[in-house]
Parts: C-alpha cells; structure tokens; sequence
C-alpha cells in the first residue's frame, strides 16, 4: 500500500511518500515543492492542484494522509492554507484516494511520545524509525514522513 502525506500551505507544499509492505515499510521520496512567490492566492492554488495531480500520477498512492489545520492568529494565512488544503483533498476525492487527517500534535505524541516536541526531535524520530544516513530535510520532510507513518501506526 503506498500512502502520500501532504503537508499544504501556500508557498511551499511538504510531501512524502511511503509503502508499505505487511509489517514493513519504505521511505519511497519526500520534498518540497514551490508556487511562485509574490502572485494571486488562486494562481498559486492552480499550482498547487497541478502539482498534486503530478505528485499522484506519478507515484500512484492509494491512500492520501494530509495534516488537519489548527487556528492561527493571522486569519488571512488561516483562509489562504485552507484554501490549499481544500484544493488536495478535492484532487485526492478526484483520483478516488482515501484521505486520512492528523494533527501536528497526534503525530508528534505518536512519533517523539511528546506532542510538543521541537522539529529537531520529530526529525531524529523518523532518521532512527526509517534508518535514515541523514536528518530528512528540510526539517518539515520529517512531518510528511511523519504523518504517513502516522497511517501506518493507525492501520496495525
């Protein structure tokens, strides 16, 4: 089963992929991915759409795990990443994926046993979970990686 995790905001979108094979599972890619900065919220969304579109045909998961979003003080940052999460979960609906929802704090409490870990101590998590050489980076590759392993704990 492989499970894509997307972590979407409105200049940078995380992504992993993961698969898992029984009790086994593989770190398949993780990475960023960029909108042009400085332009409309709704270009930025057609980008991200396409982009999603890309990421799915191109690894083909079955499964869609996306991070729920918590309230921020900047309500426009608020609207503008929701905005971009409603835009994945409607290519997911689109491609016929299961979506699975997780808050930063689930996947910190299950990754570190602490839900308010610092991104240090979730990436050295997922370096020894996968046997990593590397931190995975940027450091927000380590929510995506987490975030899918999230599905897997949730699906023994």
């Amino acid at each position: 089963m492989r499970i894509l995790w997307i972590d979407p905001w409105t200049t940078t979108v995380w992504f992993a992929i993961i698969d898992k094979n029984g009790q086994n599972y593989d770190i398949i890619d993780f990475w960023v991915f960029s909108t042009t900065p400085k332009i409309d919220i709704s270009i930025k969304l057609f980008e991200i759409g396409n982009d999603i579109v890309d990421i799915i045909k191109k690894y083909e998961p079955e499964i869609i795990s996306i991070e729920k979003l918590y309230f921020q003080n900047n309500i426009k940052t608020w609207i503008d990443v929701a905005q971009a999460r409603w835009v994945v979960m409607y290519e997911a609906m689109r491609h016929s994926l299961q979506i699975q929802e997780y808050t930063p704090l689930q996947v910190k409490k299950a990754i570190t046993w602490n839900g308010q870990s610092k991104k240090l101590q979730l990436q050295r998590a997922i370096q020894m979970i996968f046997q990593l050489d590397e931190l995975p980076t940027p450091d927000d590759a380590a929510d995506a990686i987490g975030l899918a392993y999230m599905w897997w704990l949730n699906s023994k």
